[in-house]
């Protein structure tokens, strides 16, 4: 089941940079038809309908997507130098007590982003650029990312203890 869930968020790290590419083609796409307009007016249109939306939309797939990969990782900021020089039992309890905050958080937070996806749907919210996108689908995107960061969490609280030992820090980061 651990491997699944790797490969799960491992994938979703992979659609995360694949939409941040996306991202830099889009507003590269945006530049070249600005210059475009400049040299050769009226040819082409001058911009590409809601890319600053689209944009914005991916950007938050983006981040909501990598969290969970990036935790795994090892990759978000953490504080070890004070929580390295405890005793191996105190760091234990410190990684439980933060995961244990964590996953509470975080759990709240995706409770209330799924609201926010049932709310949208309810009144048919759309954004409102050029191309009225349906809210719920950027948003469904990023409440799919928290939850798949309080399964991270909550599969990393499980290894941790199970292995009856600190797992998140390592000498080498402090």
């Amino acid at each position: 089941m651990s491997r699944r869930f790797q490969k799960l968020y491992d994938l979703c790290g992979m659609i995360a940079g694949g939409l941040i590419l996306c991202i830099c083609l889009l507003i590269s796409a945006q530049i070249c038809l600005n210059a475009f307009g400049r040299i050769a007016p009226g040819v082409l249109p001058s911009t590409i309908p809601s890319y600053a939306d689209f944009s914005g939309f991916m950007l938050a797939g983006a981040t909501f997507l990598a969290m969970a990969h990036t935790l795994r990782a090892g990759g978000h900021i953490r504080v070890n130098l004070v929580v390295s020089r405890l005793p191996q039992s105190a760091q234990f309890a410190a990684e439980v007590f933060v995961l244990a905050v964590a996953a509470g958080l975080v759990g709240y937070a995706a409770y209330f982003m799924a609201d926010l996806v049932r709310e949208s749907v309810h009144y048919g919210d759309v954004s409102n650029g050029i191309i009225p996108v349906p809210l719920w689908i950027p948003q469904s995107v990023a409440t799919f990312g928290i939850a798949l960061l309080l399964v991270a969490i909550l599969h990393t609280l499980c290894e941790l203890v199970s292995a009856r030992k600190p797992i998140l820090s390592s000498p080498g980061e402090v």
